[in-house]
């Protein structure tokens, strides 16, 4: 298992080739230390395992891995499924001014389609990724102020992990003399 910055793991998600809308996650309190643990699970590519936690209110500092290579069932049960109240989107810059102009406009028609017609948020909450060309999205179950459920199946499927990105992210924690993140 090899222990990166969380950012260059969330990298490797948004280059992955596989359909954007298939991606589930679930998120919420790390358990006994500050900041946050996440899952990103896609089944063609794979489990990614995040912590982070905001050092100030403009940066976010952490560490990631890869744990497991697909989605199986046995990990797939502990995600949301599409019918979930929570969404995330994972978002890349535009390439250009061009580019800028051409996702804005994109953005603009998809919102007035959804005007005009009745329809469910997550149909919106969709149509507007694609208009985005978000890399992944989907489904989450999160808790803020708590630790879903699945947060901690996953966090015991996965307990070396979770223990060594523990240690690192604590390090990360100590060498920024953070005593808590900030809220």
């Amino acid at each position: 298992m090899r222990i990166r910055d969380w950012q260059d793991v969330l990298e490797d998600v948004t280059e992955r080739s596989v359909d954007p809308e298939d991606w589930r996650a679930v998120a919420g309190d790390r358990a006994g230390g500050v900041g946050e643990d996440m899952y990103l699970a896609h089944p063609r590519a794979g489990v990614f395992f995040l912590k982070t936690y905001a050092k100030n209110p403009f940066e976010v500092r952490g560490v990631g891995t890869k744990v497991a290579r697909s989605l199986d069932d046995e990990i797939g049960s502990f995600l949301p499924d599409g019918e979930s109240d929570g969404r995330f989107a994972v978002q890349s810059p535009p390439e250009d001014e061009d580019h800028a102009k051409t996702v804005s406009k994109r953005l603009e028609t998809v919102l007035e389609t959804h005007s005009d017609a009745p329809t469910r948020p997550q149909d919106l909450f969709d149509d507007v990724m694609d208009a985005l060309e978000s890399p992944a999205f989907g489904p989450m179950a999160y808790d803020q102020y708590d630790r879903p459920d699945e947060l901690e199946d996953l966090s015991d499927r996965f307990e070396e992990a979770d223990e060594l990105l523990s240690a690192e992210l604590d390090d990360l924690i100590e060498t920024d003399e953070v005593d808590r993140g900030f809220m």
